[in-house]
C-alpha cells in the first residue's frame, strides 16, 4: 500500500515537490517549511500563505533608533524599489535561501553602513555564505545606483539614506517572517511584489 513519504503511516493525499513524493495532508501542514524546504511555486504553500497573518513588530527589534517615516519612503522610493528588486533577484537565484538568511544579510549590511556613519570604513561580513552573498549583491546595487546618479550629474545617495532603506527592508522581513525554521514568507512577498527582473535606472533620491 502506498504510504505518505514523510510519516510512513497515513495514505498520501497530495504531491509534495519538496520531498519529491506523495504525502498526507497532516504532514503537509505540520512539516511545511519546518523539515521540508517548500518551493515557492508549490500550490499548497501558496494556499497556506493566504491564511498567514503578518507580524506586528515586537517591542524590541533591531535598529529601533533609526526613524523611518512615510515622507522618507516617498522621497527615496527610487532607491527602495531598486534595492527591493535586487533583493528579490538575489533570493530567487539561491533556491536554498530562507528568510533568516535574508535577515542576517541585511543586518550585516546595516552594521556596515552604521560604521560608515561614524566615519570609519569597516565591512561586516556574515559567516553564513548565503547571507554574505545577499549582502554583496545589495552593496553592488548601491554602487551601480550611485554610478547612474553620477552619470546623470546628480549627487550620490547618502549613506544615511541607504541605511534607512535597509532598515525598512529589515523591518519588512520581520513583519512577514512566519517563524518556521525553513520559512520563506518574506521571500514569497518579494517574489509577488517584484517579479524577477533587472533593476531599472532611477534618478529619484
Amino acid at each position: 500500500m502506498n504510504l505518505c513519504k514523510i510519516c510512513k503511516i497515513r495514505r498520501p493525499r497530495r504531491r509534495c515537490p519538496g520531498v519529491d513524493g506523495d504525502i498526507c495532508s497532516l504532514c503537509c501542514g505540520t512539516e511545511r517549511e519546518i523539515t521540508v524546504s517548500c518551493p515557492l511555486e508549490c500550490e499548497y504553500l501558496r494556499e497556506a500563505r493566504l491564511h498567514e497573518k503578518p507580524n506586528d513588530l515586537p517591542d524590541e527589534y533591531p535598529n529601533k533608533d533609526v526613524r523611518i517615516t512615510d515622507d522618507f519612503l516617498s522621497t527615496h522610493e527610487g532607491l527602495l524599489t531598486i534595492l527591493s528588486i535586487s533583493l528579490a533577484n538575489a533570493c530567487a537565484s539561491k533556491p536554498e535561501m530562507i528568510d533568516y538568511d535574508v535577515r542576517e544579510g541585511l543586518e550585516a549590511l546595516i552594521q556596515t553602513y552604521r560604521t560608515l556613519e561614524s566615519g570609519l570604513i569597516y565591512e561586516t561580513k556574515p559567516a553564513n555564505p548565503l547571507a554574505a552573498y545577499l549582502s554583496s549583491e545589495l552593496q553592488q546595487t548601491v554602487k551601480d545606483f550611485n554610478e547612474r546618479m553620477q552619470a546623470a550629474e546628480m549627487p550620490a545617495i547618502r549613506d544615511t539614506v541607504v541605511l534607512g532603506v535597509l532598515v525598512f527592508l529589515q523591518r519588512m522581513e520581520i513583519h512577514h517572517n512566519n517563524g518556521r525554521r525553513k520559512g520563506r514568507a518574506f521571500m514569497s512577498f518579494l517574489s509577488n511584489s517584484f517579479p524577477r527582473r533587472q533593476p531599472e535606472p532611477a534618478v529619484q533620491l
